[in-house]
């Protein structure tokens, strides 16, 4: 089916057989995305794999039955392009104020051209997101709040808001919690660890390699793999690839090279 366009600020670009969910998703500025990767991934690859995370996170949200649009809230414009060709209507970061701050501008947008909404917040980083397996998380979701837990227990990987109910975001560090607190209810699902796998560490990342990623993570992936064997052809174990800060091959631990 050949996505629509969206000639008017207002409408979004869905599908109308999958009107139930309407998917949020933020990405930081890409220069600034994922910090905690840098030991694994190094400048610029961090940036390059938390676009390629998303591309795959929006491909599969969109893939998905039980979602009818995808709205990324971003103020980067090589991941606009990317993101707005996938599929996904894309906004600026108007507030600037963080990610809360993003998504409930993002819900904001969403509700403004589907009044009465429901609305799901998704993380961006879940490369190995499975549709079959969000479909069974959203469908779990009606009824007020609800939320995921990462696959620590921690965190908050999706936070939901059905018709009538303000989405209210609190994710951030130990947002599990904070969610609970707020009276959002836990989604105990098992078998969705697509779901739940995000990505912030190189730990976190061969986790989700393991469950199997999408093909923009494998593909720039692939791309600091082939640097690595390149290298080692020609002079022995490189430093470093040229995605990696000096010094950073130790931390990479088998994700590159």
């Amino acid at each position: 089916m050949t996505k629509r366009t969206a000639p008017a600020q207002t409408e979004l670009p869905g599908r109308p057989d999958r009107r139930l969910w309407h998917a949020v998703v933020p990405l930081k500025p890409l220069a600034l995305a994922k910090s905690r990767l840098g030991p694994a991934a190094g400048e610029p690859g961090r940036g390059r794999l938390a676009l390629a995370f998303a591309l795959d996170t929006v491909a599969a949200a969109l893939d998905c039955p039980a979602v009818a649009s995808v709205t990324v809230v971003t103020d980067d414009a090589e991941a606009a392009r990317q993101l707005a060709a996938a599929g996904a209507r894309v906004v600026p970061d108007t507030p600037r104020a963080g990610l809360n701050a993003a998504l409930t501008h993002g819900e904001q947008r969403v509700r403004a051209a589907e009044p009465g909404a429901a609305v799901a917040a998704l993380n961006a980083d879940l490369p190995a997101l499975r549709p079959a397996e969000l479909a069974r998380v959203l469908a779990a979701a009606g009824g007020g709040r609800a939320f995921l837990a990462d696959a620590p227990g921690v965190g908050t990987t999706l936070l939901a808001a059905d018709a009538g109910a303000a989405l209210a975001p609190g994710f951030g560090v130990a947002s599990r919690a904070r969610h609970l607190a707020s009276g959002a209810r836990e989604i105990g699902l098992t078998g969705v660890d697509s779901v739940r796998q995000d990505v912030d560490t190189g730990a976190d990342l061969r986790a989700a390699l393991a469950l199997g990623v999408g093909r923009h993570t494998a593909a720039a992936l692939a791309r600091l793999e082939a640097y690595g064997g390149r290298a080692r052809d020609r002079n022995g174990p490189p430093d470093r690839c040229p995605e990696h800060a000096p010094g950073a091959r130790a931390a990479c631990d088998g994700v590159c090279g």
